[in-house]
């Protein structure tokens, strides 16, 4: 069996309003091995993204904990939290979080510019994962330049090239074309196939979260792991 990755142990996470307390993750019990694919489905505010974040450090629990390989992920300090998101973790979100300023490779090569790796190297490796997603052509392309879709597979790129032990994404295919989409996804997963790229995939789509195997619900705040014959779905 595979090593573990990844645990959360009674994970909770509330935010105070005027008018009370929302219970937003309430007891998350979730085990992450090497390599595995696990898509986090349900409908939309229920909390995946939050969880999304809470596992890659972004967010603090209110209670609970997190741990990578045995370790207390938020017992470490803000500078060794960064370190670690930087060598160990991917993240592709909706929205791109591109850098304006640079182009296509410049945006890939910029975890490892940020590790201390050498421009020769990173550049090699941003043309190579760009190459890889159908970007080639569009390697010194200003990123305000590229469309929707083109901009999500230079995310992709950056997510990909350092080759962490684990990609967050955040519906990675949901403002993309169906063959676009299509595309980002089986480089997701071929990655997945060589490098052993462990996925958590936040998404509402069935489609999607079927061809990644595993599921697990989250749904009024508990997560919880449907039999294969209880989760049929629709892409409705």
């Amino acid at each position: 069996m595979s090593s573990e990755l990844l645990r959360t142990t009674k994970l909770r996470k509330s935010f105070p309003t005027g008018e009370g307390t929302i219970e937003v993750l309430c007891d998350v019990d979730l085990v992450l091995r090497e390599g595995e694919r696990l898509a986090i489905v349900g409908r939309s505010g229920v909390g995946k993204s939050t969880l999304l974040h809470i596992l890659g450090t972004l967010d603090h629990p209110t209670q609970g904990r997190v741990t990578f390989r045995g370790e207390d992920l938020f017992a470490k300090s803000p500078s060794e939290l960064a370190a670690f998101r930087n060598e160990s973790l991917g993240f592709i979100f909706q929205s791109h979080h591109l850098l304006p300023e640079f182009n296509a490779l410049e945006n890939v090569m910029m975890p490892g510019l940020i590790q201390g790796k050498s421009f020769d190297e990173m550049a090699e490796r941003a043309e190579r994962f760009l190459t890889e997603v159908g970007l080639e052509h569009r390697l010194t392309h200003p990123v305000g330049k590229l469309s929707g879709g083109e901009r999500q597979r230079v995310a992709v790129g950056r997510a990909l090239v350092l080759e962490p032990e684990v990609v967050l994404a955040d519906e990675p295919t949901g403002n993309l074309d169906p063959k676009t989409g299509d595309q980002v996804l089986d480089l997701l997963m071929e990655m997945n196939r060589t490098h052993r790229t462990a996925l958590v995939v936040v998404t509402h789509s069935p489609s999607l979260a079927r061809r990644l195997g595993r599921q697990a619900v989250l749904t009024d705040g508990y997560l919880a792991e449907p039999k294969a014959h209880e989760f049929l779905g629709s892409d409705e």
